[in-house]
C-alpha cells in the first residue's frame, strides 16, 4: 500500500465511512459538529467542500449495506459524557445533496457505533457517566442502545446493560452476535441478535489488555 493523493478537510476528522459502491464517503469533523461529503471517483476523491451540520461532537458513522442512509453518532459534550442526552443523525444519501433528514435520541455519550450487515439494525454504546467516578451522572457499566431501521426510519426500540466503559462495537458477519468492548472490565459483551432484539448471551471473553475500539466486515 502507498499514499496517492491527500484530501484537505480544513478541520481535524474523527472517523470515514465509504458507501458500499464506492462512490462516495462521509468524513465526521467533531470540533465543529459537522459532517463532510466526498465524491469518489476511482482513486481520485473530491471535496467540494458540502458539510452537513449534525449534533454536538459527532464522532463514528456508518452507512446501512443498501447504502441509502447513514447514521452518526453524536457523542456531545466535548467528546465526555456530561449526564446529558445526545443523539444519532439520520443522513438520507440517496438526495443530491445528502443531508440529515432527523435526530434519534439515544442517551449520554454515544462513541462506539455499528451497523448490521443486514441492515435493519445499529448499535450506539453509551459511555455514559462510567469514567467520571465522582460525577452526579456516574454508572458503573455502559448500555447498548438498538435502534431499528425501517429503510430511512430510524427508532430506538431498547437498551441493554453491558460493561464498565463500553467503547466499541462490532457486529458478527451474518449480523447474528454483537460483541461489545467494555475498557474498564477488559472484556468483551457477547450479544445475541434476534431481528431487532437484543439479548445478552451473559457469555464475555477476557481479554489481557483493555478494548478501545472494535470493527467487523462482512462476509
Amino acid at each position: 500500500m502507498k499514499v496517492i493523493d491527500t484530501v484537505a478537510m480544513g478541520d481535524s476528522v474523527a472517523h470515514v465511512a465509504i458507501s458500499p459502491d464506492g462512490t462516495k464517503a462521509l468524513a465526521v469533523k467533531p470540533v465543529v459538529n459537522k459532517v463532510a461529503f466526498l465524491r469518489i471517483d476511482g482513486s481520485k476523491v473530491v471535496y467540494e467542500k458540502y458539510d452537513m451540520p449534525t449534533g454536538i461532537f459527532p464522532y463514528n458513522v456508518d452507512i446501512v449495506p443498501s447504502g441509502q442512509i447513514a447514521l452518526v453518532a453524536n457523542n456531545g459534550g466535548g467528546g465526555n459524557p456530561d449526564g446529558n442526552i445526545d443523539t444519532v443523525s439520520v443522513i438520507d444519501l440517496a438526495q443530491n445533496p445528502p443531508r440529515v433528514i432527523d435526530h434519534v435520541v439515544v442517551g449520554d455519550a454515544p462513541e462506539g457505533f455499528a451497523i448490521s450487515p443486514k441492515g435493519d439494525l445499529a448499535l450506539a454504546i453509551l459511555v455514559a457517566g462510567n469514567s467520571r467516578k465522582n460525577a452526579w451522572f456516574a454508572r458503573k457499566t455502559g448500555s447498548a442502545v438498538a435502534l431499528k431501521i425501517d429503510g430511512k426510519q430510524v427508532t430506538k426500540v431498547g437498551e441493554i446493560e453491558v460493561g464498565g466503559l463500553a467503547e466499541g462495537v462490532a457486529f458478527s458477519p451474518d449480523g447474528a452476535y454483537a460483541y461489545v468492548g467494555n475498557f474498564i472490565d477488559s472484556d468483551i459483551s457477547i450479544l445475541k441478535i434476534n431481528g431487532t432484539q437484543v439479548i445478552d448471551t451473559g457469555k464475555k471473553i477476557k481479554l489481557p489488555g483493555h478494548p478501545a475500539s472494535l470493527r467487523g466486515v462482512p462476509k
